[in-house]
This record gives C-alpha cells, sequence and structure tokens, in this order.
C-alpha cells in the first residue's frame, strides 16, 4: 500500500515545473514531509485530525501549513483531515455543542428553539436577537469543537506510536524466527 503511495507522490522536478506550487517547492521538498516514518505519520495525522475537527473549511491547507512548519509527513496530514466529512460533520459538530454545552453548565432553556425560531422583531435592533442565537450556539460549539480536536488529535498520535511501535515488534520477532 505505501509503494502505490509512494509512486504517486510528487517528486522534487513535479513541484518545481508546477507553476502553481513552484514558489512553494523549496519549502516542499524536505524529504521528511513526504517519508513514512513512525513519528511524521503520527504527526500528520494528529494535524490533520485537529484542523479536521477544529475548522469547518480550508482544514486541508491549515493541515498542510502546519505539517510542513512541523515536518510531518503532508499526505499523512491532507487525508486525515476528511475525518469531517459530508457524512461525519453534522454529528461530530452535535456532540461538539453538547459536550461544550454541558461543560459551560448552559441550562437548556437558554439554548435557542431551532424547530421554532422567534419571530424577528420589526425594530431595526432585530440582528441582535439574531445575534444573541449564534453566541448562545457559538460558545458552547466552540469550546467542544475545541476540546473535540485536541483531544483526538493527541489520541491519534498516540495509537499510531503505539500501533508502529507494535508493528514493528512483530516483524522483528518474524524476521528473528525464520532466521532460527
Amino acid at each position: 500500500m505505501f509503494d502505490r503511495l509512494r509512486r504517486r507522490l510528487p517528486t522534487r522536478e513535479r513541484l518545481h515545473e508546477n507553476r502553481w506550487l513552484r514558489w512553494l517547492a523549496p519549502h516542499l521538498a524536505h524529504p521528511r514531509l513526504w517519508h513514512f516514518s513512525r513519528r511524521g505519520v503520527a504527526v500528520g495525522v494528529a494535524l490533520g485530525v485537529f484542523f479536521g475537527l477544529l475548522i469547518p473549511v480550508a482544514q486541508i491547507p491549515f493541515a498542510a501549513g502546519m505539517a510542513v512548519l512541523m515536518r510531518a509527513n503532508v499526505p499523512a496530514a491532507v487525508g486525515s483531515t476528511l475525518v469531517t466529512n459530508p457524512v461525519t460533520f453534522a454529528p461530530v459538530y452535535v456532540l461538539a455543542h453538547r459536550l461544550g454545552k454541558q461543560l459551560l453548565g448552559a441550562p437548556e432553556a437558554e439554548l435557542p428553539d431551532l424547530e421554532h425560531p422567534p419571530p424577528l422583531p420589526a425594530e431595526a435592533g432585530w440582528w441582535r436577537t439574531v445575534w444573541a442565537g449564534l453566541l448562545a450556539l457559538g460558545g458552547p460549539l466552540l469550546l467542544g469543537l475545541s476540546i473535540l480536536a485536541a483531544s483526538a488529535g493527541l489520541l491519534s498520535y498516540a495509537l499510531i506510536m503505539l500501533f508502529w511501535r507494535l508493528k514493528t515488534a512483530r516483524d522483528w520477532r518474524r524476521r528473528k524466527r525464520r532466521r532460527t
């Protein structure tokens, strides 16, 4: 699987030839950005999961940019941003909102009723009602997303480091058995 992926990754020459990426080519040409090492993949996936959960749009540029800065695996960072997609987006955001609401201790009555929204006032200050509703949703959602993103990023890092180590130890044992 990794061999097929390596063949599809752009080479240094292809980066220099691409007119859109030419200005980034010196930064993207570092070998650690494309090498599948335990640390590089773990950090890349952690960054991708973090930005995939925290930011609703433009997750890929943020994850790739941080992967370049931290010398992590760029394909792992970009691919793991897909943790939020059209199927998982709504459940993740509902879970994050409930988590934030629970942590803030916001009672149910303070939250706006989305099924029966209040009528907008006729005066010019109707936007204040809308803004208050957005803030009531936004505070718990932002807190919940931050906690989910940080914890999921750290958990994915730890799990990849652990599973990679277990796989390496298993491979060593198999090679040792074959030699004997």
